[in-house]
C-alpha cells in the first residue's frame, strides 16, 4: 500500500475529520462531477465513488448524495458492456458510516424508503439500480470485505452504538 494511502486512512480515522469532513467532501465532490459531467469524483482518487440519486424518505423530493462505493466484481445482472460495471457484473456496496458519526446517513433512510428508485452515476453513466439493506451473515462477510477495502470503517464502528448500515446496489433488471 502506498504510504500516502496509509496517511489518508490515518487521518480519515480521526474524530476531527469526522467532523469537517461531511461538510467538505461531498460539496467538493457533487461541483467537480457537475462540471465534469459525470466524469470525476474527487473523492474517487482515493476510493471508488458513485452518485446516488434516489427519493426523500419523507419529501420524496430527489436527493443526490457523492458517496465512497465498494465494486463487486461479478455479481449482479450487468451486461459486460463496461456501461456502469466499470470492476464486473454491475452491483455496488454503499457503507452508511456517516464518518463515524451518531445518526445514521440521510441516504439510507431514503434507500430503506425507496430500494427500487434509486439512481447512481458511476464513471459517467446512470445506472438504475435496487438497494438492499444486508443482514446477517451475509452482512457479517461483506462487512469484513468492507473492513480490508477501507479499514477506517473499524475506527467508525468503534465509536458508535449503532450497527453500520451495509447497501447492496444492483443493476435493476433489463438495464444495460
Amino acid at each position: 500500500m502506498a504510504p500516502g494511502v496509509r496517511l489518508v486512512q490515518k487521518v480519515s480515522s480521526t474524530r476531527a475529520f469526522a467532523r469537517i469532513a461531511p461538510h467538505v467532501v461531498p460539496a467538493m465532490d457533487r461541483t467537480v462531477h457537475r462540471l465534469t459531467r459525470g466524469r470525476v469524483l474527487l473523492s474517487a482518487q482515493m476510493l471508488p465513488g458513485v452518485v446516488l440519486t434516489v427519493p426523500g424518505a419523507r419529501s420524496g423530493q430527489l436527493r443526490t448524495t457523492p458517496l465512497a462505493c465498494m465494486p463487486e466484481k461479478g455479481r449482479g445482472s450487468g451486461s459486460g458492456d463496461g456501461h456502469g460495471s466499470g470492476e464486473g457484473g454491475g452491483s455496488w456496496i454503499l457503507v452508511g458510516s456517516n464518518f463515524g458519526r451518531a445518526g445514521h446517513p440521510a441516504w439510507t433512510a431514503n434507500l430503506l424508503a425507496h430500494p427500487d428508485g434509486a439512481v447512481i452515476s458511476w464513471k459517467g453513466h446512470d445506472i438504475p439500480v435496487r438497494a438492499r439493506l444486508l443482514t446477517g451473515d451475509e452482512r457479517a462477510v461483506v462487512w469484513e470485505a468492507a473492513l480490508k477495502f477501507w479499514p477506517p470503517y473499524a475506527a467508525y464502528q468503534a465509536r458508535i452504538d449503532r450497527e453500520i448500515r451495509l447497501f447492496r446496489l444492483e443493476r435493476r433488471d433489463g438495464q444495460a
